[in-house]
């Protein structure tokens, strides 16, 4: 029963959510000066304008120098810097999987380490493991995006 009323609740936000997803997003401020999104514009006349939403990516390219001369330092075919935290499960599990497939790596704990708080610092972002593969950069950790971004 339990499962059940979690797939309806699952199917339910997949369907009010989806919308959004392809459509554009309106904002406009009704006659009491409420301020209003919508993916469709208001049906009394008025003025709605589009919304510009950005792109959500998770692999982008970073500039390297930007976080320090000792990540820019060997600039050999698919190196592999990640900056880390000792309590994060998704750093372990980069770890491990780079550990299993001979994946030669730099560390850097954000929190332990002063190079790894200035270069974080640097970054403008507030999750981790950030992982530099050579110019580009991986907020997170899954082995299928690892796998497109690095290039031994």
């Amino acid at each position: 029963m339990q499962r059940r009323r979690l797939t309806l609740a699952a199917a339910f936000v997949a369907v009010v959510i989806a919308p959004l997803a392809q459509g554009e997003v309106y904002r406009w401020v009704d006659d009491d000066g409420t301020v209003h999104f919508s993916d469709e514009p208001p049906l009394q006349d008025g003025e709605a304008e589009r919304v510009e939403l950005p792109e959500i990516n998770t692999a982008e390219s970073v500039d390297v120098d930007a976080v320090g001369e000792t990540a820019a330092a060997g600039g050999g075919a698919g190196e592999v810097i990640m900056y880390s935290a000792s309590w994060c499960g998704y750093c372990d599990k980069a770890r491990a999987y780079f550990q299993a497939n001979d994946i030669p790596f730099t560390e850097y704990d954000v929190e332990d380490s002063r190079k790894g708080r200035q270069d974080y610092a640097d970054m403008d972002t507030d999750s981790v493991p950030v992982i530099l593969i050579d110019d580009k950069r991986m907020v997170g950790f899954s082995a299928e995006r690892f796998d497109r971004l690095y290039s031994p």
